[in-house]
């Protein structure tokens, strides 16, 4: 008889992506079960609250508690509503970083313990460096804490064992696995050209067949492929943090500033300056004319622009550039991601990743692969 190997963990974050998170675990349980695997939800937290099992050694948050979870989040309410769901505890605000420590220090003597980072907060980070340092694991789809200092950095990833971040480019590509790969085997990747945001993929391909960029900016917001505000995608914020952890991972000490980071909107449209309202009616319009402009200059050389991340050498840079119409980043459509990584053992023709790179389920399901990868770490 196979023994269940039980594996703790708890969540930070439920937003789109925790909540599919927490339901891929629901509905897979018989199937972890064949594979001998049991994962025991004993926390799970949002910015103000966390919900934990009454006891968090011999209990877990189960599955019917688990379902609340996602409909309480699903309509924008508090966890602090789930008392009289099962047995559990609901702490709120300030008593949180203290019950996370708790909980870490506990687990982490008997049964070891998975802290899962779903949320989109750069405050987790300092939670997450002390619970590495009580030797507990840590997975991640939040890019923060690994686009923070050198510092945070290293601390994070000092047990490279422990730690699991393949969502934080890519969504559920194996991007990271494939370049660790490539690092262990001692093949030296020089450059690494791609097209990380489904958004901006998506925005790009559009323009390309002569759609107006608001035309365009507008559809993918209503398709539900923007950020609430498009300009969090339009910044280039988010690419430049996906290819900051990929720097990093091919050990670039450089921080956010080291990069040159093309905003596809000037400062004076910024958040700061206009509102969501006024920059989609009256500031996107005015940018058609330019963007219009290059897509065809572009197309005299039989070239299409793309929004991509390029880092070669020490040099990393996130921007749209002119690529050949034929290459697979110029073939893209969609909101797909692709990645070429050249080395000495891919020098000619690249490794080409390509996929659905975004969307929530896809993040969950590489979020769940990356706590499953750990498993021989829990007894």
């Amino acid at each position: 008889m196979t023994t269940m190997k039980n594996i703790p963990l708890i969540l930070m974050g439920c937003g789109g992506v925790g909540q599919q998170l927490l339901q891929h675990i629901v509905s897979c349980r018989s199937f972890h079960a064949k594979m001998g695997v049991h994962l025991r939800v004993v926390g799970i937290c949002d910015s103000k609250s966390m919900v934990v099992s009454s006891d968090v050694l011999t209990r877990e948050l189960n599955d019917n508690l688990i379902s609340q979870v996602c409909r309480v989040k699903s309509n924008r309410s508090s966890l602090s509503t789930l008392t009289a769901f099962g047995e559990c505890q609901v702490f709120m605000d300030s008593e949180l970083r203290g019950k996370f420590l708790d909980i870490a220090s506990l687990l982490s003597k008997v049964t070891g313990l998975a802290f899962v980072d779903c949320s989109a907060s750069s405050e987790t980070v300092g939670v997450l460096a002390q619970v590495v340092d009580l030797g507990c694991c840590i997975v991640l789809a939040n890019k923060k804490p690994l686009t923070s200092t050198m510092e945070d950095y290293d601390k994070l990833v000092s047990h490279p064992r422990r730690i699991r971040h393949e969502s934080t480019v890519g969504a559920g590509l194996p991007v990271i696995a494939s370049l660790n790969r490539m690092i262990l085997s001692g093949d030296p990747v020089h450059r690494i050209v791609g097209s990380l945001s489904g958004t901006l993929g998506y925005v790009m391909s559009e323009v390309e067949d002569g759609k107006p960029l608001s035309q365009v900016v507008k559809a993918a917001k209503s398709l539900g492929y923007t950020e609430p505000d498009p300009r969090d995608d339009l910044s280039g914020m988010d690419v430049a943090r996906k290819a900051l952890i990929l720097a990093r991972l091919l050990g670039r000490r450089i921080n956010m500033g080291s990069i040159k980071i093309e905003s596809l909107y000037p400062e004076e449209m910024g958040p700061n300056a206009m509102s969501v309202k006024d920059f989609l009616s009256t500031g996107l319009p005015l940018l058609d004319k330019d963007i219009g402009e290059r897509v065809r200059k572009a197309s005299l050389y039989g070239n299409v622009l793309r929004y991509v991340c390029m880092i070669e050498g020490s040099r990393v840079e996130v921007g749209i550039q002119e690529l050949p119409k034929d290459s697979p980043l110029g073939r893209l459509r969609g909101s797909d991601n692709v990645l070429e990584i050249y080395s000495r053992c891919y020098g000619e023709q690249p490794l080409v990743i390509q996929g659905a790179g975004a969307g929530n389920d896809t993040t969950a399901a590489g979020v769940l692969a990356d706590i499953l990868d750990i498993q021989d770490l829990f007894p």
